[in-house]
Order: C-alpha cells, then structure tokens, then sequence
C-alpha cells in the first residue's frame, strides 16, 4: 500500500503549504534559508504542520549531509560520533531532532559546545513550546520558530490536487469532513483518505465516520460554524442562559468537537468571565478539563454538561481578565518603572507585614497604577471587603 503522506511530501519551499509567515518571499526564515545562513532553529507546533518536512527540504536546499533522529531513542555516543567524522569538513552536517522536548537537561547540554562551535546545524522540531521545554541554554543559542494548523482552504486545495492525481472518488460532505476532522494536520487527512481508499468507492461521510468518529484535536483549520457555535456558546454561559448553554455544547459535541477542545475554551472562561466573582468555578473548569482527557466520549458529555451548567447559574465578572490587560498595555506603552530599593532581594529597609499584624503602608511601585477596577460581585465583594479591611488596619 503507497503512503500518500510519504508520496505527496513537498520536496521544495514553494511546494510546502501553510506557514506564510516563515515562508513567503519577504518572511525572515525564507530569507535566513535561500542566503544559507540558516541558524540553528526549533520549529513547534501541531501534529501534521510540517515541521519534519520543512527540515527535510532546509537540507535539501543547504545542499548538507541530513541525520534524522528521534529523542525518545536518541543516543549521545551516536552524535559524538557525527561530530568527530565531520570535525575537519567544510560542509557540516544538518542534524534534525524530532520530538526534542524530550531531551533530558543532561542530553540538552551535551549539545551546548557543538552548537557554539557550529560543529552542526542542529534543528528541532517540538508540539511544545520549546520556551517551558529546553533549558535557556539552548534556546540562547537558537531561534525558535513556531508553525501554525494548516489552514482548512490550503488543505481542501491539497486534498482536491491528491484526489485528482489518485483518481478517488468521493462525496462533498466526505471531502468537507476529512479536511475539518484531520483539524490542521496534513498527515492526518492523507492517512484517513488512504484508509476509506482501500474500505470503498465511492468515499463516502459515513464510511469515513467508522473510521475516525469525532474530530482530531482543534487547530486553526476548524470550520468557521465550529468557530461560530463556540462563540454562540461562551456568550450564552456569559449571559448565563443555561439552555442556550446546553444546547450549543450539543452541537458542538454532534459535530465532532474533541471534549478537550470544549474543556479547554471553558477553562479560559472560567477566569475571563467569573474570575473572583466565583473563584471555584476556575478549580471545576480544571477537573473537568483534566477528566475528559482521560475519559473521553461519549462519558465526557456529562462531565463537559455538568460544568456548563455550572459556569452559566455562576455570578459573573472580568475584573481579572481587564486588570492584566491594562496592566500589559501600560508595560507595552512604555511603563516600566524601576523597583523601589527596598523591596528588592536582601534589601534591608524592607518592611515585613507579618510583624505588623498583617499588614503596613509601604510602597511597592516607584509610579502608583490602578489596573484593578472590583465589580464587587459575588464572592469578589467579600474580597473586597477582606482587602478594605487589611489595608486600613493601621491607616
């Protein structure tokens, strides 16, 4: 059986779909590649996004000899080996590590010294973010580069190019579900074409539902109806219409949203919209994102349904939500004010509260800012009235 994911990989930049931003005439990456002073570099993103195959043709193009490895089985005596044949070469090798975030530290810095001595280019390729998963080491000596979902028009024109060069046949609504259900990741829509292929011809939704029943999980190629339900259901729990609630969730569920996705988007609102008006709805958001991980449908109906219902009955408030994001625009505008001398590390004319009774009047800022405007709502009037209370202790 051919691999259509191996069959149809790009083999050239202009081949390679999605990534406009790293990838057009004038994106640095494209620049940084065509004048061959490619960096070492981490690509992350989703599954399916073309990290591994971006590599590839980076290799190709450099014209470098290309050694692909995996962390998971990655052994260091066999990259010392590398490093030693091409000690005195001129054209170094191109040293791919998939999976990189699970490098050990050790095994991170092992490569620091080949890496500063260019003895390699060394590229990774993540699904997590590199900034929580390497040492900043290794990220000092790098650029990171992330990858977006494939976007759902570049891989319906992909899909329709495969389809016609394969001489498959298949329904609309089948084309249009391998496209939303694969959720961004090229690998995983040619995988599922590939199997429906050898099941029936015509390809039909139903057939492709036997085979993978909901969608992958979300990325930016998501439908714009699952978009919208999405946005029908956060407004409905915000105006805190438990129906409404429940029957977007509904929808979104029929339609194949993975349960994590819904958890997820759930979790952001827990805090944006109740916050401190209610502030265990934030540790439920999180059970339940943590459950439907592990359970998954159809169980995780109940859970995600529990949690709605929860969330539309709370009272709310985005005090939270408004407070950082003046605090950040402040920041970005220009607000960045010295930290008082005796609030820093071992500074000795710090004042501690706790021999105060709780609390005393000492500045904390060298620039006073309010960001924090309290709606007083809910459990967030009781916090108020806590805070009221320390700080006129003594005033």
């Amino acid at each position: 059986m051919i691999n259509f994911a191996l069959k149809y990989r790009p083999k050239r930049l202009n081949e390679i779909i999605g990534q406009s931003h790293l990838l057009d005439k004038e994106a640095p990456l494209r620049k940084l590649i065509e004048a061959h002073t490619m960096p070492h570099a981490f690509f992350y993103g989703p599954p399916g996004s073309g990290k591994t195959t971006l590599t590839r043709v980076i290799a190709t193009y450099l014209e470098r000899p290309f050694y692909e490895m995996n962390a998971t089985t990655l052994k260091i005596d066999e990259l010392r080996k590398i490093f030693k044949e091409y000690q005195n070469a001129l054209q170094k090798p191109l040293i791919f590590i998939d999976e990189i975030h699970r490098l050990s530290k050790n095994q991170q810095e092992v490569l620091l010294p080949f890496m500063e001595n260019n003895a390699a280019l060394i590229i990774g390729a993540s699904t997590e973010n590199p900034y929580y998963s390497l040492t900043a080491a290794i990220r000092s000596r790098s650029h990171l580069f992330k990858l977006e979902a494939l976007p759902s028009k570049e891989m319906l024109n992909y899909l329709q190019k495969i389809i016609k060069l394969e001489s498959i046949v298949l329904e609309k609504e089948a084309e249009s579900y391998l496209v939303f259900s694969s959720s961004g990741d090229a690998r995983a829509m040619l995988n599922l074409l590939e199997s429906a292929k050898m099941v029936a011809s015509p390809i039909t939704l139903s057939i492709l539902k036997q085979i993978r029943p909901h969608a992958m999980q979300v990325g930016s190629s998501e439908s714009e109806s699952h978009y919208e339900l999405t946005s029908a259901m956060i407004k409905s729990i915000r105006g805190s219409d438990i129906d409404a609630s429940i029957y977007y969730l509904a929808r979104l569920i029929d339609g194949g949203e993975p349960a994590e996705f819904i958890a997820r988007r759930l979790a952001i609102l827990a805090s944006e919209d109740i916050g401190n008006a209610n502030p265990p709805a934030l540790n439920l958001a999180s059970s339940t994102l943590n459950i439907v991980k592990h359970i998954g449908y159809p169980e995780a109906r109940i859970s995600l349904s529990q949690l709605v219902i929860y969330l539309a009955s709370s009272p709310k408030s985005n005090s939270a939500y408004m407070a950082i994001n003046k605090a950040l625009k402040a920041i970005e505008e220009g607000a960045i004010e010295p930290i008082p001398s005796h609030i820093k590390t071992h500074a000795k004319t710090y004042i501690n509260p706790h021999n105060f009774g709780g609390w005393v009047k000492q500045s904390y800022v060298t620039k006073p800012f309010h960001f924090y405007q309290t709606q007083q709502i809910g459990f967030e009037k009781k916090l108020f009235q806590w805070h009221e209370k320390i700080t006129s202790m003594h005033s």
